[in-house]
């Protein structure tokens, strides 16, 4: 399929070490005829890989599956577990090792971004974070655009909701498009944002890629923005999930009461050596 892809136009390829697929990948890139120059490849180091010395030992084996240097490593997740400033130091030290031309995070909010970026001596060029028309990330967008780094949608198609979606049907009919292409438009018009849509079909393959030809009026932006909601997020792993910028006051308090008592959990068991369930 990333063969596939490559053929017909994809220039963007995005994985992870967590994915378990960057072998595959590294097959991929070097058999297609596409020039590797050409093509823009991104990694993610996962949370337990964030330490200084076992995060750029991660990079490395990311770099002998892909069989090349990607373009950019993010860190997938934060990781409160482990200081910050270890964590981007390490980051930064790839980077300058010739691993990666690129560094920068995922799924942080304003708050860990500014903390980020405030301890990273080499730029970050982007936060990749859950973004389709159901979740409004404006606090996030905003706050990038002001550092100049880039928004890049995962989730774009919000695991196939916006197919079921009356407003983006009417308005992918007045386009001759269908509801997950104007979701994606929708993104990609939007200054500074990349969206990173996936399918295992062909045509689904070729459809997300077929939103370049079409603009959305001042009026379908704004009733496609009118769509998100609290009940939005879709992906929001306990364990790895921050405290999410557009969070109540009072589900915000809630989640940490819920982390202070699963750590509680942890470390008693850890000292009695009995695992306790919740």
């Amino acid at each position: 399929m990333v063969g596939y892809a490559l053929d017909i136009g994809y220039r963007h390829i995005d994985t992870a070490q967590e994915y378990r697929n960057e072998t595959e990948i590294g097959d991929a890139i070097s058999a297609s005829s596409v020039p590797r120059e050409d093509i823009w490849l991104t990694t993610k180091v996962w949370v337990d890989r964030f330490r200084d010395g076992d995060l750029q030992r991660s990079v490395e084996e990311s770099v002998h599956r892909l069989r090349t240097e990607p373009d950019l490593v993010l860190l997938h997740w934060p990781n409160a577990s482990v200081p910050l400033r270890a964590t981007i130091g390490a980051l930064n030290d790839a980077k300058r090792r010739g691993l990666t031309k690129h560094i920068g995070v995922s799924n942080f909010t304003v708050a860990l971004m500014r903390k980020a970026l405030a301890l990273s001596r080499e730029p970050l060029l982007v936060n990749q974070v859950e973004y389709h028309p159901y979740l409004s990330q404006r606090a996030v967008l905003e706050w990038l655009r002001a550092q100049g780094m880039a928004l890049i949608a995962y989730s774009p198609l919000a695991l196939g909701r916006v197919f079921r979606d009356e407003t983006l049907q009417q308005i992918g009919e007045r386009h001759g498009k269908n509801a997950g292409q104007v979701a994606l438009r929708w993104l990609v018009q939007q200054d500074g944002v990349i969206a990173i849509p996936r399918s295992s079909r062909d045509a689904n393959v070729k459809a997300n890629l077929d939103v370049f030809d079409f603009q959305l009026t001042a009026s379908d932006m704004a009733k496609i923005s009118a769509l998100a909601s609290p009940q939005g997020r879709l992906v929001d792993p306990v364990g790895l999930a921050p405290a999410w910028d557009d969070l109540s006051a009072t589900e915000r308090a809630r989640r940490n009461a819920r982390r202070v008592a699963q750590a509680v959990r942890a470390r008693v068991g850890r000292v009695l050596r009995v695992p306790l369930r919740s």
